[in-house]
């Protein structure tokens, strides 16, 4: 059986800005908006091209704060998602993100828009997926769901669109073992009061 090739979404700089490990590998938090794990996901298009999905997931809800979607993988992804996630928490400071090793992750416009946001930026291990396994995890999940059983889709609009109908899903039906089996958006509604949104951290 011929294996299909791996298609690469995370390449480390050894050049790049290097953060500890904040969480060590403890994917959780007693509140929503204070930890936070991001990682890329690419979805495969016909003609040999893809999308790249910039995530940034809350460990407590698990809700997908936000994301960007875009057809390459320079770092303007996970600084728009970072700063697409601040605008939907409305506040980031003081907050805890996890991300791997990655190049986009390790640069300094990456690392200047965790400073501007507030951002305790955490990273993991080079080379171990483990280190953030919860963001390894809904990435493949993601894929295999929204994809269906089938190996691509035939253009980016078809998967625009399903990716984005799937992440709604996600955050609104989808009902999670760590938040008492509710959604991830339910689950933040027993936090809230009269605020829309949810208080930033400390």
């Amino acid at each position: 059986m011929r294996l299909r090739r791996r298609h690469r979404t995370t390449i480390s700089d050894p050049a790049g800005v290097k953060t500890p490990d904040l969480i060590g590998r403890d994917f959780t938090a007693s509140k929503p908006n204070r930890r936070y794990a991001g990682d890329i996901a690419y979805l495969p298009l016909g003609g040999g091209k893809f999308l790249y999905v910039a995530t940034v997931i809350d460990l407590a809800s698990r809700r997908l704060a936000d994301r960007d979607l875009a057809d390459h993988l320079r770092t303007d992804l996970v600084t728009d998602a970072l700063a697409a996630a601040e605008l939907t928490r409305g506040g980031l400071t003081g907050v805890v993100l996890h991300t791997d090793h990655g190049a986009q992750y390790t640069s300094a416009a990456f690392a200047g828009a965790c400073r501007t946001a507030g951002v305790r930026h955490s990273m993991s291990a080079v080379g171990s997926s483990a280190d953030n396994a919860l963001a390894e995890s809904f990435n493949a999940t993601f894929k295999r769901e929204t994809l269906q059983g089938r190996k691509r889709w035939a253009g980016e609009r078809e998967a625009r669109l399903d990716a984005f109908r799937r992440l709604h899903r996600y955050n609104t039906r989808r009902r999670h073992s760590r938040p008492g089996r509710r959604s991830p958006i339910a689950y933040e509604n027993t936090f809230r009061t009269t605020s829309t949104t949810l208080t930033p951290a400390a």
